[in-house]
């Protein structure tokens, strides 16, 4: 069965749609796949790469490093792959980008659901729950940083003190609709720093 979002994203393909660094073309047996830097690249010069296959291509890349931010912009290129259906391009693009297509649908929705910082952070808990004290200076630092298009190509809708939302142009068409625990994990690692700081500049003004 086709979800709504997959039935979205077919209505947009056109002849071809760059999704993150994936190209999506037409193709005689459906759809065909391939690193959008190997664009001109004729098949037979690129390795066959069946869908099941795709998962083990996506988790390293070029120089055989993990790749723990799957929209990083660091995947491996040289192959093709082939959706016959879009139940296999779903399938396919699920593999590649968890979760992306389902959050692109969410985003084209009249009111996306987009978690800003601050709500996001008041419902941590656990290590992370101190994370909405950082200062609204150091989480711009930490969310301008992490979120980098040479770091994660996913456009950043949801925004934090004086950080405003990521354009298309500058990332891609696939949103960040909140928060991941990359960004949380450095937000706790600079609130800490933050503390250590307030705590010399205490010690020195109480010694002086």
């Amino acid at each position: 069965m086709i979800t709504p979002a997959t039935q979205h994203l077919i209505e947009w393909i056109d002849q071809e749609l760059l999704f993150v660094q994936v190209l999506i073309q037409h193709a005689p047996s459906g759809y065909s796949l391939r690193h959008n830097e190997d664009r001109g690249t004729p098949d037979g010069e690129l390795r066959r790469v069946e869908i099941a296959g795709l998962r083990s291509l996506s988790m390293f890349n070029q120089a055989g490093s993990f790749r723990p931010l799957k929209c990083a912009p660091d995947m491996v290129r040289g192959w093709v792959a082939c959706a016959h259906d879009p139940e296999e391009l779903a399938r396919a693009l699920e593999i590649l980008y968890p979760g992306c297509v389902a959050d692109w649908h969410a985003a084209h929705q009249p009111a996306p659901p987009v978690t800003h910082y601050r709500e996001f952070a008041s419902r941590q808990s656990g290590m992370y729950r101190n994370a909405n004290r950082l200062s609204d200076d150091s989480a711009t630092q930490v969310a301008s940083k992490c979120c980098d298009a040479r770091l994660c190509l996913r456009r950043r809708l949801w925004t934090v003190g004086t950080l405003c939302a990521d354009s298309e142009a500058s990332k891609s068409l696939v949103p960040c609709l909140e928060p991941c625990s990359i960004l949380l994990e450095l937000a706790r690692q600079a609130l800490r720093l933050e503390q250590c700081a307030s705590q010399i500049f205490r010690a020195r003004v109480s010694y002086s």
